[in-house]
């Protein structure tokens, strides 16, 4: 990113104060008719196209059956914790060992983990092991929502002034918005949003900066953008503008016109004013949509998927860049059903492979599109699940393990701390809880980084950054 001088920084800081002050007009246009932002952001420097997306498991996703200790002594213990069979083959909620022979990992470059710590992939992700194997996907251990680095003793202490906790944790609601936004349930702006409020002005159509498959996600939501919510076949029409309405002209007009003629009232003229940019947009990404034609198969395994047809449309999209002018772009998609208390091994299998396919072929689109090195893909989740099992599956945990994929990734590596595969360890809070040894704040600022944000801008996108000893944990090139 080129040098930005200081008058230049405040200037942006005071516009972003300034935006601030009417994003509450942002909250007010219907998400579900894909509303725009309002106005140009802050000056952001873009000379190349990147794209940051998030792939959100919902649910809780179960990282020891996702990223699985594959060593012998280490598998042992995991087996033993979660009722696994004689002979190390699978039982109550543990995998057997030989089913994870394909999948093993072996690091490109040698790397010595806790307790001599060897890992294996789930069974099912093959592909996420071949681009693990390829450099293009690394593994970050043991990450969370954090607003300190805590130990254990700090957990537990009474003195929550110093070692304040994330707020309600366990709660899937609020620590997917933690997640997120880096605050409780009913926050307003997620991280990708304000990454977004940087990168707006950098876009000559900056309604196109964040843009979601997945419904309407905090994530998206700056101070100055607004997400854009786009269906897996494209853009969403609103009903009787495209065409027709019951087959007379005369009522299309008038339903447009009312809902987009200015108004002497504030409120009813910005709304007007969004729908008007919305009805525009919807043309103009139907045009870009239909000049992109992708060969790679998004169903190899044929079947239903959800997660492949919303990453497909980010791909089409992505394709069309040049012809939506944008040089910054976040996404966001989601694959739920991972709240597994019950039926964990039949469940998560299945899931495993739906995210295998999705995101293996997400990533051979970008190799297709020519901008593998211009995307990168991460998953994050409500939360990690206890390592102890509960008859039929796990219960809500804390930290987990998560995959960041793309061509400017540093893969073939371990990230972060490996946790001890135990129970009753300094790592974890209780039935193998485990507490994060890496934040969520510093996983989001080596992506910012890579990004385009500059060092002293990141604090306006992650308030927490300054508590943590490093903002940049190396898994980007």
């Amino acid at each position: 990113m080129a040098f930005i001088g200081k008058a230049n920084l405040l200037s942006r800081r005071a516009f972003l104060q300034r935006a601030a002050q009417l994003s509450f007009l942002g909250t007010a246009a219907p998400l579900a008719m894909n509303l725009a932002a309002f106005g140009e952001a802050a000056a952001f420097d873009t000379s190349d196209y990147k794209a940051l997306v998030c792939v959100f498991l919902n649910g809780g996703n179960d990282h020891a059956n996702t990223v699985v200790p594959y060593d012998t002594t280490n598998y042992d213990l995991y087996s033993a914790i979660r009722g696994g069979g004689s002979g190390r083959t699978q039982g109550g909620a543990a995998l057997a060992r030989a089913d994870l022979a394909a999948t093993a990992l072996t690091p490109l470059t040698a790397q010595t983990l806790t307790d001599n710590m060897q890992y294996a992939l789930a069974p099912e992700l093959t592909s996420l092991k071949s681009l693990f194997s390829a450099g293009k996907l690394a593994v970050q251990l043991n990450v969370g929502p954090l607003l300190t680095p805590l130990t254990l003793a700090q957990y537990n202490s009474s003195n929550r002034t110093a070692y304040p906790l994330p707020p309600k944790l366990f709660s899937h609601n609020d620590q997917q918005s933690i997640w997120q936004s880096l605050a409780s349930e009913g926050a307003r702006a997620g991280w990708g949003g304000r990454l977004a409020d940087l990168a707006l002005s950098g876009n000559s159509t900056s309604s196109l900066t964040c843009i979601s498959a997945s419904g309407n996600a905090v994530y998206l939501s700056g101070k100055t953008a607004v997400q854009y919510e786009i269906g897996t076949g494209g853009a969403t029409a609103i009903n009787g503008i495209v065409g027709p309405k019951f087959g007379r002209s005369d009522l299309s007009n008038a339903l447009r016109t009312m809902i987009t003629s200015s108004s002497a009232n504030l409120m009813e003229n910005e709304y007007n004013k969004v729908t008007t940019r919305s009805i525009a947009l919807q043309s103009v990404v139907t045009s870009a949509l239909s000049g992109v034609n992708l060969t790679t198969n998004f169903h190899p395994n044929g079947g239903a998927n959800k997660l492949a047809d919303q990453l497909k449309i980010v791909a089409r999209l992505i394709g069309a860049r040049t012809a939506l002018g944008v040089k910054r772009q976040v996404f966001f998609v989601s694959l739920g059903g991972f709240d597994n208390h019950d039926g964990l091994m039949t469940n998560h299998p299945r899931l495993m492979g739906l995210l295998n396919e999705a995101m293996g072929q997400f990533y051979q689109a970008t190799v297709e599109l020519g901008v593998a090195s211009k995307v990168t893909t991460f998953t994050a989740s409500d939360f990690g699940r206890t390592l102890s099992y509960n008859g039929d599956g796990t219960d809500h945990g804390w930290g987990g393990h998560h995959f960041v994929m793309g061509g400017a990734v540093k893969g073939g590596q371990f990230y972060g701390t490996a946790p001890h595969v135990a129970i009753n360890t300094d790592d974890q809070v209780g039935q193998g809880r485990l507490l994060p040894s890496t934040s969520v704040d510093q996983l989001a600022a080596t992506l910012a980084t890579w990004f385009g944000v500059s060092a002293s801008e990141l604090p306006t996108v992650l308030p927490n950054i300054g508590r943590f000893a490093t903002s940049n944990l190396g898994f980007m090139a």
